[in-house]
């Protein structure tokens, strides 16, 4: 049971949409600046392995919300929806004092017992939502506002602000739609980087050899996959081969990064806010995503593999009266912990039924005994639009085993028998990249033996079912 230290803190948590660690200066980024984002780093703590356990953005969502994994939630999927009568953090808060609100992207289903719960206030995109001139649903009530999203979001979270009781402590969830494909920038942000080339990632020209098939197999790669709707313009006819490829990443890359300009300014004006309302020493802020991103990486937009640019989660924390200034951790931590966390913060005993944990010790500066070691994942969403398998696996300090299952479950639960299931391992030590798969390397197979062992033990804790290949 988690007990109450001090005053209850306000939490502030912004997140943003398929924004990836290394698009982050406070990340050392090679590509960009963010020096609104980079100020909450600075003034406390940046976490550098914070993971999901799905990372495409329905599942991860649900994750954050009920503090547990898309086997239990029932969120698996981008198509599936969101159970609201089952428990919550918002929930949790709200019965407990809170005053809760959340504006932006919500995607997790709307109407019947999909819309959001546990909030005093809440207006969301429907689905996606657009950039320019967004609809939403306010609380029931479709409305439309006039404007640039992001900038918008920012708007109404500062007005539900001003209105609050301000004798109570709040909960706002501030979820920006950018930078979410197809990467459309404001006016303010539409001429950056025009007369720059942005910087093309080591694994740009991956070949995907020495790896699963799933690699290869993957729709998502920058030169053939990328539509007009992406890249907003036909490329010049003489182009070709890698010419080709590089110009459609500098489309790519330069409104994806124009979008993130945005969400950078829109962080600085809350916490600008905070400043100016005397809240800074009292208020928890938060800037994550719910998942990475591949920036050229392997030749790759999207998501949705284990591989370390999808898994990570930029996780940068504030609370001056808790976290040191500047503070840098390596703890794994995981999105399923973060209802834990602000629960903790909250002074409510953490349910049973919740499968993560408070790392509020770790943002103190202490190693909790006990502390996992290694993390479980899973994508179910087997040969969906962007073709990635349904895989699982376990990622520790140095090592990750990833186990494509080839199984279309979500559709009639049988095997692909042309996808027969495959392993990878990769020794992140000598190969953070990940282009090595040593799975069937002679001097790794004790790695291996102990490496299953683990999955299976960590499959039996979050009570997931272990897939059982029945193949020739």
């Amino acid at each position: 049971m988690s007990t109450n230290r001090g005053k209850r803190p306000n939490i502030l948590f912004i997140m943003s949409d398929d924004h990836a660690a290394h698009a982050m200066s406070c990340y050392d980024s090679k590509i960009n600046e963010t020096p609104q984002i980079d100020r909450i780093a600075k003034e406390g703590m940046r976490m550098d392995n914070c993971f999901c356990t799905n990372a495409i953005c329905t599942p991860s969502r649900a994750s954050i919300l009920t503090g547990t994994y898309n086997h239990i939630n029932g969120v698996r999927t981008l198509s599936d929806r969101l159970d609201g009568r089952q428990l919550t953090m918002p929930k949790l808060l709200q019965e407990n004092g809170y005053q809760t609100a959340i504006v932006g992207k919500w995607h997790l289903g709307h109407g019947g017992e999909s819309d959001p719960t546990g909030f005093d206030y809440w207006s969301v995109l429907p689905g996606q939502g657009d950039y320019h001139d967004p609809s939403f649903i306010e609380m029931g009530r479709s409305i439309t506002e006039k404007g640039y999203a992001t900038d918008i979001i920012t708007d109404k979270s500062i007005d539900w602000l001003e209105k609050r009781d301000k004798e109570q402590p709040f909960f706002l969830m501030c979820h920006h739609k950018a930078p979410h494909r197809p990467w459309i920038p404001d006016e303010k942000h539409a001429h950056m980087y025009e007369d720059i080339d942005i910087p093309e990632p080591e694994t740009f020209n991956d070949d995907y050899s020495n790896r699963a098939s799933a690699a290869e197999a993957a729709i998502m790669r920058i030169d053939r996959d990328l539509t007009k709707r992406d890249l907003k313009i036909d490329p010049p006819e003489h182009l070709e081969g890698a010419a080709l490829k590089s110009w459609k990443y500098q489309r790519y890359i330069k409104d994806y990064l124009r979008c993130v300009a945005s969400v950078d300014d829109n962080v600085g004006r809350l916490l600008d806010y905070l400043e100016a309302e005397g809240l800074r020493e009292d208020t928890i802020v938060i800037y994550t995503s719910d998942q990475g991103f591949f920036l050229g990486d392997h030749g790759w937009y999207d998501k949705r593999f284990m591989y370390e640019e999808s898994l990570r989660m930029p996780f940068v924390i504030r609370y001056p009266r808790e976290i040191a200034a500047g503070s840098v951790d390596k703890h794994i931590v995981l999105n399923v912990d973060f209802a834990s966390v602000f629960l903790d913060y909250a002074g409510i005993e953490i349910p049973d039924s919740m499968q993560g944990y408070s790392f509020r010790p770790i943002l103190q500066g202490e190693d909790p005994q006990g502390w996992r070691k290694s993390m479980y994942y899973r994508y179910w969403e087997h040969l969906s639009e962007h073709g990635v398998y349904a895989h699982y696996g376990i990622r520790t300090n140095q090592y990750k085993l990833i186990y494509y299952y080839a199984d279309a479950l979500g559709t009639n639960g049988s095997v692909d028998e042309s996808k027969v299931p495959e392993w990878e391992l990769f020794d992140l030590k000598k190969d953070p990249q990940e282009m090595i798969n040593v799975y069937n390397d002679p001097d790794y197979e004790n790695i291996v033996e102990v490496m299953e062992k683990e999955l299976h033990r960590l499959q039996e804790e979050v009570r997931d079912e272990r897939f059982i290949y029945e193949g020739k």
